[in-house]
């Protein structure tokens, strides 16, 4: 457990995974972008 409490109290993990959380939100937003556009185009 020890661990996994220094993980949670580290900010560089804190950092990193804001910043993947981020890039995922990035990602997530062209895919959708990207399709609706696809779909749309007769």
């Amino acid at each position: 457990m020890n661990f996994f409490s220094m993980l949670l109290n580290d900010p560089v993990v804190m950092y990193s995974v804001g910043g993947l959380i981020i890039l995922l939100g990035i990602c997530a937003f062209y895919v959708y972008y990207f399709i609706t556009h696809v779909i749309d185009d007769k």
